[in-house]
């Protein structure tokens, strides 16, 4: 007796088919850049250990288009998936009540909008020295 043919679903690019996978696979395939940056960065960090000339190299590799690129497409990446994590943080966090009304949920994700850009431009006028 043979065995019964048994259905195998095909697994090639079933993330294309639906926007909401698509969107998933964009935001997970975004930790590889964020990941490689920081690697980057680290790499800064050690040149700078090793003195002004290796530091000085690292600065000018960054000038190389490609990498210029690279980081530009890491930021993109970067704020596409803070993005994505504001938008589910209210689904996440416990509901939030002051008094006896529960703070709408557009009002969680906009506040954590104003306190990104606050910390940026925080973050801005210390390495900027606006």
């Amino acid at each position: 007796m043979s065995a019964p043919n048994s259905y195998v679903r095909p697994m090639k690019g079933w993330w294309l088919k639906h926007p909401f996978y698509l969107k998933y696979m964009i935001r997970e395939s975004s930790a590889l850049f964020v990941t490689v940056y920081a690697l980057i960065l680290l790499r800064g960090l050690w040149c700078l250990v090793e003195g002004p000339d290796a530091y000085a190299g690292w600065l000018e590799a960054l000038t190389n288009p490609g990498l210029i690129a690279f980081h530009f497409l890491a930021m993109l990446l970067a704020a596409y998936h803070t993005g994505t994590w504001f938008a589910v943080s209210p689904k996440v966090v416990p509901h939030i009540y002051i008094g006896e009304s529960r703070i709408p949920d557009a009002f969680i994700t906009r506040i954590q909008y104003v306190i990104a850009i606050v910390c940026y431009l925080v973050l801005l006028v210390l390495v900027a020295g606006v």
